[in-house]
């Protein structure tokens, strides 16, 4: 039964995050979520009791999967083929489990600065691109390392940049820039 509710949590946060990149997070309520789900509002405010809690429970879960790559990459020895790895994870983060939560972020950068863990998520940011410098790197090499994760970021969410690169490709051409852009030559 516990993986049931986590199932519907997860559904919920799914689609609110859908509504709220359409819609606005402003103009969405959590009646249109409900429908959306083809299910009652006494079943979605048995997960969450408002929208708020929704946002919130996505950024507390890109905030745990941050840490963990945080961790990890601590972890790992500051080599080049450790840059590239955690390259490669944040991609697959952002293709599963962070591209909703970026979409949102997009459409709705204000609400975004409003949330209350924005601060902890800004800071496990800079601790993870801080992972992919090199050490004693020059300014130039460290705000390389800052638009590789840009550049990934960038081929995970529609854009609205003038390339024409089927959406199907966009990932990899941005994954491959963002190599570039952390490689010692």
């Amino acid at each position: 039964m516990a993986g049931r509710r986590t199932d519907t949590k997860d559904r919920i946060q799914q689609v609110a995050l859908e509504l709220f990149a359409e819609r606005g997070y402003e103009q969405t309520t959590l009646q249109e979520v409900a429908e959306r789900l083809e299910i009652t509002r006494p079943a979605l405010y048995y997960h969450f009791r408002t929208k708020e809690a929704i946002l919130a429970s996505v950024v507390e879960g890109l905030l745990s999967s941050l840490e963990e790559l945080v961790e990890w990459g601590r972890e790992q020895p500051r080599t080049a083929e450790a840059r590239r790895e955690i390259l490669r994870r944040i991609g697959e983060l952002l293709e599963d489990q962070w591209q909703p939560l970026v979409k949102f972020a997009q459409v709705n950068q204000g609400v975004m600065q409003e949330v209350p863990t924005g601060e902890r998520m800004r800071a496990e940011m800079l601790k993870m691109v801080s992972l992919l410098e090199v050490p004693n790197a020059s300014p130039v090499r460290r705000f390389e390392a800052r638009l590789a994760v840009v550049a990934v970021i960038m081929g995970s969410v529609a854009f609205p940049i003038d390339m024409d690169v089927p959406e199907s490709e966009r990932q990899a051409v941005a994954m491959e820039v963002a190599m570039k852009l952390i490689s010692e030559d």
